[in-house]
């Protein structure tokens, strides 16, 4: 799976997600408000994203 649109990520490491940046390791999240699915992205670690943000690719 890749990020379809650049997300700016706060906390800590800071810096954006680009397009197409691969996502591996993807579960279902649980009782983490909006953010539904949990997976290691490339270059910046273990992550809690949207599925909007995801595409199969």
């Amino acid at each position: 799976m890749v990020i379809v649109k650049d997300l700016k990520i706060k906390g800590a490491g800071g810096g954006t997600l680009k397009v197409g940046t691969k996502v591996r390791g993807i579960r279902p999240a649980q009782g983490v408000g909006d953010h539904d699915i949990d997976a290691k992205v490339d270059g910046f670690g273990q992550m809690q994203l949207k599925s909007s943000v995801v595409k199969k690719a």
